[in-house]
């Protein structure tokens, strides 16, 4: 018998002892984020044809604890319309507002945040049928007590329309 499959026997059966499988053992960091997906739709609110128009969104936050610090990072999934793929005149900017936040009674407060810009171009040049995904940055921060999550907005500024930013807000991950 191999060294590979006394090794991969090995951990199955350490597995079987402990409740876990291979694939959590292997992946034990990415295991310890605690993640939350919603889902938003948002309509251009400059096109009003017989088109669709809309970005269908699948929002993943995700929030973990470890040697003293939070981290917190966000996965989006989109659904865009077909017309907008390559298209650098749909929006004058879009990004992706990460935070931490510390959980309290009333009112999360923002411990730290970041806006990552990058999902701008990802929206704007979608696969051929307008569709695609987005990972922002990893935020990091120096945790004292309590409870803390990941939160955070989808800004997009349409073209022209004078508006700014406009947020579409999801689901918070859960507390670490």
């Amino acid at each position: 018998m191999s060294a590979f499959k006394r090794t991969a026997i090995t951990l199955l059966a350490a597995g079987a002892l402990t409740g876990t499988t291979l694939a959590t053992a292997t992946t034990a960091s990415a295991a310890d984020y605690r993640c939350t997906t919603s889902s938003a739709s948002v309509d251009n609110p400059a096109y009003s044809g017989p088109w669709a128009d809309n970005y269908n969104f699948d929002v993943t936050l995700c929030a973990k604890r470890s040697g003293g610090y939070i981290y917190a990072y966000a996965n989006v999934k989109f659904e865009g319309p077909v017309s907008y793929v390559n298209m650098t005149e749909t929006l004058d900017g879009a990004r992706f507002h990460l935070q931490v936040k510390k959980s309290v009674a009333g009112a999360d407060p923002v411990v730290k945040w970041a806006n990552y810009t990058g999902l701008e171009y990802k929206l704007e040049h979608g696969n051929v049928a307008g569709n695609g995904s987005y990972r922002t940055g990893t935020v990091k921060y120096k945790a004292g007590s309590g409870r803390y999550l990941a939160d955070g907005v989808i800004q997009l500024d349409w073209n022209n329309d004078g508006k700014g930013y406009r947020n579409t807000n999801f689901s918070a991950s859960p507390t670490v």
